[in-house]
């Protein structure tokens, strides 16, 4: 595997993708916390697990994508999607060792996590690091950040902590995943919503023109203007699928798009994530694991 290191990034160099920050008032926020602590009290941790975690309980979602300018000996290119583990108060360690087994049971060439590894505290991105680093992948392990992960302003020690365990972020950054068999460019994007700066330049310099590209996006916000630039899938979370999927209910959320978005050339997946907020309960919307298999577009 090639890596490129890029330029520091330029403050909002791609102002096009800055969403407005969600704000929630201080009675809703109060309200969730009450609502999260009596959970807990009840047994909400080894509910959750029990019910959402465990081999058999989520969903493994199979999607493949067809890419333009991919090496005709890179069909079959399978990446694995977590995303929204939100650890904390409902999912700490342990929690996803079912996950992480599944996932190398499929022996992956890359394996990606989408952002929010953390609900509240920084420190809480340390409780799942022990099932993460048992990931394994032929090309490595590479995350985004959340918006949750902005919690603290203490991405750097967030990054530094995971580098010890082989895990590495794309911060406005892009690396060039090779072998044998060709090549794909891998870009990472800081959050929409919180991040301190977005460059898309600096995250694709140093790609190789004419290869395909792939975009880890948090929020599936900046699927268009990522379509636009020529990225042929864009891998996003923070949805949550709206967790809870019943009417008025799924408003309280972010927006949802879909799972699968089909825009021009460029698809988008939204992974409905391993984590929850506020509840230790998903109605309609399932803990999965997204795998992509990539194929030669005609």
């Amino acid at each position: 595997m090639l890596v490129h290191s890029p330029m520091p990034p330029v403050a909002d160099a791609s102002p096009e993708l800055r969403v407005a920050p969600r704000r929630h008032s201080v009675w809703r926020r109060g309200l969730v916390r009450s609502v999260e602590r009596a959970m807990a009290w009840m047994g909400g941790r080894a509910l959750y697990r029990r019910r959402h975690l465990a081999a058999g309980k989520f969903v493994v979602r199979e999607e493949s994508v067809r890419l333009e300018r991919l090496a005709p000996a890179l069909s079959g290119f399978t990446i694995v999607q977590l995303s929204d583990l939100h650890a904390g108060t409902f999912l700490r360690d342990g929690d996803l060792a079912a996950v992480v087994e599944h996932t190398n049971r499929l022996r992956p060439d890359l394996v990606v996590v989408t952002g929010d590894f953390i609900t509240r505290h920084w420190t809480e991105a340390l409780l799942v690091r022990a099932d993460l680093a048992r990931l394994a992948a032929r090309h490595g392990v590479f995350a985004v950040f959340g918006n949750h992960d902005y919690r603290d302003r203490a991405e750097a020690r967030i990054v530094a902590s995971y580098a010890e365990v082989g895990v590495r972020f794309l911060s406005n950054q892009g690396v060039r995943i090779a072998d044998e068999r060709g090549a794909i460019g891998l870009v990472g994007v800081e959050d929409l919503e919180e991040s301190k700066s977005l460059d898309l330049r600096a995250a694709r310099d140093g790609l190789a023109p004419g290869e395909p590209e792939i975009a880890l996006c948090h929020n599936p916000r900046g699927a268009p203007v990522l379509a636009r630039a020529g990225v042929g899938l864009v891998l996003s979370g923070h949805t949550h699928g709206t967790q809870l999927d019943l009417p008025f209910v799924r408003r309280a959320g972010p927006p949802h798009p879909g799972l699968r978005l089909e825009l021009g050339a460029t698809t988008l997946l939204v992974s409905r994530g391993l984590g929850v907020i506020g509840f230790p309960v998903r109605i309609g919307a399932p803990t999965e694991l997204v795998v992509v298999r990539l194929e030669r577009a005609a």
